[in-house]
């Protein structure tokens, strides 16, 4: 007779999508990590480690049966138990040379649904509950782009408990990065934003409700034409309009710091068009 309750385990190696350290003066779109190859996303291969997929799946994971995931938890027990319609998911974020990696948040998405773990602990671990028989794209949040770093299915079975231990590349963190916001606009020569900016603020808005350790810098740029008093002032209205957005979602504003720096900071040359697009920006550093 087979056992109700179902324990699996995998060691996925992942890197971590915004993660990384941008360079010291990004362009717009090389402040925004690339996503990981096929190679960094393919499992380790180990004693635990689930079947490496195929290259063609190379981005979804098998899963192995396990002894040790029923009762994995970390700094405390665990307060999930999965049931007949949820699968209890188990993460331990660690780093090859530094070991458990504090403070991540892992996405599972599935069916236009979203589920959330919490930080991640002192010892890497994280939980939560999801509906079984599905798929799920799995993601680190970040303020940067977030793109699918793997895809873990999750059978149909009742009770279930799955470990999955995570290889994550992060930043230092005495180098916390920097992000463009791309696709932040506004009126010319005004603070107004607009409407088709708010999806872009909206990852933000989701990054820091499930972060909750997290503080942001939100920095204003211009190009370098016209009165520079005025092109400040003008970066730091901006910088503030966008802080008040996240205000209007619900985040605290002890949260958010808002700052101009008008032209005083380029990423490009002053000298094209398209130079000068690249320096009229808004940044988000996390504090």
């Amino acid at each position: 007779m087979r056992q109700l309750v179902t324990s699996t385990i995998a060691t996925l190696a992942l890197v971590a999508c915004g993660g990384g350290q941008p360079p010291e003066a990004p362009s717009a779109e090389a402040s925004e990590p690339a996503a990981p190859s096929a190679a960094d996303s393919a499992p380790e291969t180990s004693s635990d480690a689930a079947a490496e997929p195929s290259p063609a799946e190379a981005n979804t994971f098998a899963l192995k049966d396990s002894d040790t995931a029923e009762g994995a938890h970390g700094a405390t027990e665990s307060k999930i138990k999965p049931t007949r319609t949820e699968a209890a998911m188990k993460f331990i974020v660690v780093d090859k040379d530094k070991g458990p990696i504090e403070g991540i948040v892992v996405s599972l998405s599935a069916a236009g649904k979203t589920y959330y773990t919490a930080e991640t602990d002192a010892t890497g671990y994280a939980e939560v509950l999801v509906p079984v028989g599905q798929k799920y794209d799995l993601v680190y949040l970040s303020l940067g782009k977030k793109d699918v770093a793997a895809s873990v299915p999750v059978s149909n079975e009742p009770n279930q408990n799955i470990k999955l231990t995570l290889r994550y590349k992060g930043f230092e963190k005495d180098k916390p990065p920097r992000f463009v916001l791309s696709g932040i606009e506004f009126d010319t020569g005004k603070a107004t934003i607009r409407p088709e900016s708010f999806p872009r603020l909206d990852s933000v808005v989701e990054y820091m409700t499930h972060k909750q350790s997290s503080k942001i810098e939100i920095a204003g740029h211009t190009d370098n034409k016209g009165n520079a008093k005025m092109n400040k002032t003008l970066s730091e209205k901006r910088a503030q309009a966008c802080r008040d957005y996240l205000i209007s979602k619900g985040i605290d504003g002890s949260r958010v710091q808002a700052v101009g720096y008008g032209d005083e900071r380029p990423i490009a040359p002053n000298t094209t068009e398209e130079g000068r697009q690249q320096n009229r920006r808004i940044e988000a550093t996390e504090l």
